[in-house]
């Protein structure tokens, strides 16, 4: 917006009154006056001009954000969808790859939770990629930390939905439990929720999301298009059956 606002007053400021002129300028001052004279008594009588000014360089603005998106993702499809390791949800075969970048703290992620399950019971050609990125404090790297853990014991959706389920602040203890109620192994998961696998996945993860300017959570990527905020089932089903139409 405040390029909007610049481009505004540089209409109406380019060519000051007071200005002098020098050996490179086309007017003298007091064309130069006239010519301000004219655009301010024409905003005046058509207060469009300054509207269509504006919405134009809204336009190109949003144009030329489109395309740095789809150069950002097009650099980085390997990382986002082809990436060793990552958990993966759906169909591991499915025709479509969905990405989620979530933060197992942020509330409008965990309200995405059931909505995500009802979208892979409902179409069964999405693969689902996770990329966790605790960006909200201490409290969202240890669950993050937890939830990738556990994946090397087969159950990272299963402690995801434990712990995006849970009000309560995470604490070691609070983690030792759920894992022995999902019947894993607590030891295992401490160990490893401190082990290097784990950190380098959390920072590949935090790397791309800074790369691709993922500027909150959820944030949705699928093919060349970002879906921000917390969207509705079928704004997710529509935008597969949009990529299945163009592949």
């Amino acid at each position: 917006m405040r390029r909007l606002f610049l481009a505004a007053a540089a209409m109406l400021l380019a060519l000051p009154a007071t200005a002098q002129p020098t050996d490179t300028q086309s007017f003298t001052a007091a064309q130069r006056r006239e010519i301000v004279k004219i655009i301010r008594d024409a905003l005046k009588n058509d207060p469009t001009i300054l509207r269509d000014a504006i919405a134009s360089v809204q336009a190109q603005d949003e144009a030329q954000d489109a395309a740095d998106t789809k150069s950002r993702l097009a650099a980085k499809q390997h990382a986002l969808i082809a990436t060793a390791g990552d958990p993966v949800a759906g169909n591991p075969a499915g025709d479509v790859t969905l990405v989620e970048f979530y933060d197992p703290r942020c509330p409008y992620c965990r309200r995405m939770v059931p909505a995500i399950k009802d979208m892979l019971g409902r179409d069964h050609g999405i693969r689902l990629v996770f990329k966790d990125i605790p960006v909200l404090g201490p409290a969202s790297m240890m669950e993050s930390r937890a939830i990738l853990a556990v994946g090397q014991q087969g159950a990272y959706q299963k402690m995801q939905d434990a712990l995006m389920t849970n009000p309560a602040e995470p604490s070691e203890a609070m983690i030792r439990q759920t894992a022995r109620g999902l019947g894993l192994d607590p030891e295992r998961l401490v160990s490893d929720m401190n082990g290097a696998t784990v950190s380098r996945q959390i920072d590949a993860n935090l790397s791309l999301a800074h790369d691709l300017k993922v500027d909150g959570t959820p944030m949705f990527v699928i093919g060349d298009t970002l879906i921000p905020g917390a969207v509705d089932e079928q704004a997710l089903l529509a935008a597969v059956a949009a990529t299945r139409k163009h592949s």
